[in-house]
C-alpha cells in the first residue's frame, strides 16, 4: 500500500508525537544528526509530566511533576542538567520525619530509621525484603519474561505476593506502601512480576531547553495527533486539524502505551502491541504544595518528611530553594487515596489536605504556620495526560506476548517512553534513555536505506 498525496501534507523526515523528555530527546538527536524533524504535541505546552510555576509572590519555583534525579546512576538525566547549567539542590536529609498512624496517631522517627513495623514482624518483613531483592537482581530488564519464576510472579498482584509473606493485616499497608508512593497505584492494580522489574529499572525546564534545540517551527502545540497512517512509501500522519497533515519516512510515538488506543493506526497495530495500550494504566500521583515565607520546621528540628497511614497524603519531601527565597513541602496525595480525594471540589480538596498537614505537626506539639500559598496539581484530570508517573502492568501481561513487544518497531513507527526504558522506568532519567534509543533506531533505519 501506497501513501496518496492529497491535501498536500507537509513533509519531513520524522514526525514525533508527544513533546515530554522522550519524545524531545528524541527530536534532538534525530535532528542533530541532520534529519528534518516536527514534534506534535497534544497540549498547549511541551513538558508532559513535568511541569514548573511560581511559587508565590515571594519568588522561585517549585515543580508540580518530576523533580528528582541523582548523579550516581541517573547519568543521562544529569547529563543534561550539567549541559544546560541547572544549580541542583541536595534533597534534605537530616532532622525528625513524622509518621501518622492508621488512628492518626503521630510519632517523630529520626530521618533514616525507615518504616516503623511491629517488633513481632521485622523477621517476616526482613525475608520479603530479601526475597524481593534476590528477584531484582536475577531479573534481565531486557526479558524480565524468561526469569524462572516469572509466571508464578505475573499470576498474582504484588498485594497478593505481599499478602503470602506478611498475612492479611501487614502485608496490603507495606505493599501499599511500596507502590502507591512509586507508581500512584494500590498494590492490587500492579503485577508483582511488573513491580520486581520496576525496582530493577531502579522538570519543565528540561523539556524546555531541549525545545530550544530545535529549528524554530519544530514543535507544534495543540495538535492531537488522531491518525498514523502507513505505507510502502512512508507515513501519513493526520492530527485533529482537517488542514494539519504530515508525510514523514519515520515516526516516533512517545505517548504512554494507555494511551495507544486513542491514535488511529492503519494498519492496525499488531495484536500484542494493541493489547499491550488496552492492559496498561496510569497511577494517580498528584500534589498539594504548602509555601511559607520561612522553613520553620526545620527551625524546629524536623526533616520535612512525613508519612501518613490515613488521609489523602501519603508522604512529603522538603523543597526549599534557599537561594531563590521559596520555602515549601510538598506533599503528595496518591493511588486510592489520591483518587478519592481527587473527586472533592477544589475548596474542599484544599480544606482536607491542610487540615491534615496541619494535624500532622500539631500531633507532636507544633503549630504550622499559615501559608503564603498552597498549589493543588492532579495530573490524573490534565488532558492527554491522564495519569502519572507511567504506566502499569496488570497481572498476566508481561509474561505474554505484549509484554516482550513494548519496545518492539512496527513497520516504520518506533515506539519510546519512560516505560519503555530498560532503567530507570517511570524517571526523568528513564524518559531521555528511551528517547535515545527512538533516536538511535530512526538513525540507523535512515543509514540502512541509503546503502540499499
Amino acid at each position: 500500500m501506497t501513501i496518496t498525496n492529497s491535501h498536500n501534507p507537509e513533509k519531513v523526515d520524522v514526525v514525533v508525537v508527544g513533546a515530554g523528555l522522550s519524545g524531545l530527546r528524541a527530536a534532538v538527536d534525530v535532528h542533530e544528526a541532520g534529519h528534518s524533524v516536527i514534534v506534535l504535541e497534544a497540549g498547549d505546552r511541551v513538558g508532559g509530566k513535568t511541569l514548573s510555576v511560581d511559587a508565590s509572590h515571594l519568588g522561585g519555583k517549585v515543580d508540580l511533576g518530576a523533580a528528582w534525579l541523582n548523579d550516581t546512576n541517573q547519568s543521562e538525566i544529569y547529563k543534561l542538567a550539567q549541559e544546560f547549567g541547572f544549580d541542583l539542590i541536595e534533597q534534605r536529609a537530616t532532622g525528625y520525619n513524622l509518621h501518622q498512624d492508621s488512628t492518626s496517631n503521630v510519632t517523630k522517627i529520626k530521618h533514616g530509621t525507615g518504616m516503623p513495623v511491629p517488633p513481632d514482624a521485622a523477621d517476616i518483613v526482613q525475608k520479603l525484603l530479601e526475597k524481593l531483592n534476590k528477584w531484582v537482581d536475577e531479573i534481565d530488564p531486557e526479558n524480565p519474561s524468561a526469569h524462572p519464576e516469572a509466571e508464578m510472579l505475573d499470576s498474582m498482584t504484588f498485594n497478593e505476593l505481599s499478602v503470602k509473606f506478611l498475612g492479611p493485616e501487614l502485608g496490603p499497608a507495606v505493599a501499599d506502601s511500596a507502590t502507591s508512593p512509586l507508581l500512584g497505584v494500590g498494590p492490587d492494580e500492579v503485577s508483582a512480576l511488573f513491580m520486581v522489574d520496576y525496582i530493577r529499572s531502579g522538570n519543565q525546564t528540561f523539556s524546555v531547553r531541549l525545545a530550544a534545540k530545535l529549528p524554530e517551527t519544530a514543535v507544534r502545540l495543540r495538535s492531537p495527533v488522531k491518525t498514523i497512517k502507513q505505507g510502502s512509501d512512508g507515513v501519513l500522519i493526520e492530527t485533529a486539524n482537517p488542514k494539519q497533515k504530515f508525510r514523514a519516512e519515520r515516526v516516533i510515538v512517545s505517548v504512554p502505551t494507555c494511551l495507544y488506543p486513542s491514535i488511529n493506526f492503519e494498519p492496525p497495530l499488531p495484536e500484542s502491541k494493541k493489547t499491550l495500550g488496552e492492559s496498561t494504566a496510569l497511577g494517580c500521583t498528584s500534589k498539594a504544595i504548602f509555601v511559607f515565607d520561612k522553613p520553620w520546621w526545620r527551625d524546629a528540628g524536623f526533616s520535612g518528611i512525613i508519612e501518613c497511614e490515613t488521609g489523602p497524603i501519603h508522604f512529603s519531601r522538603d523543597t526549599c530553594s534557599p537561594e531563590d527565597g521559596q520555602y515549601s513541602i510538598t506533599c503528595f496525595v496518591v493511588g486510592d487515596r489520591g483518587r478519592d480525594w481527587s473527586k472533592w471540589p477544589y475548596a474542599e480538596k484544599r480544606r482536607i489536605v491542610l487540615e491534615q498537614f496541619n494535624g500532622v505537626f500539631s500531633g507532636v506539639g507544633v503549630k504550622a504556620p499559615e501559608p503564603v500559598n498552597i498549589i493543588l496539581q492532579e495530573w490524573i484530570k490534565q488532558p492527554w495526560i491522564w495519569g502519572c508517573p507511567s504506566p502499569v502492568m496488570m497481572p498476566g501481561t508481561l509474561t505474554s506476548d505484549s509484554g516482550k513487544v513494548l519496545r518492539e518497531v512496527v513497520g516504520r513507527v518506533h515506539f519510546v517512553g519512560t516505560e519503555t526504558s530498560l532503567v530507570w522506568k517511570g524517571y526523568m532519567d528513564g524518559a531521555v534513555r528511551s528517547g535515545i534509543r527512538g533516536a538511535e533506531e530512526v538513525i540507523r533505519a535512515f543509514k540502512g536505506e541509503s546503502t540499499e
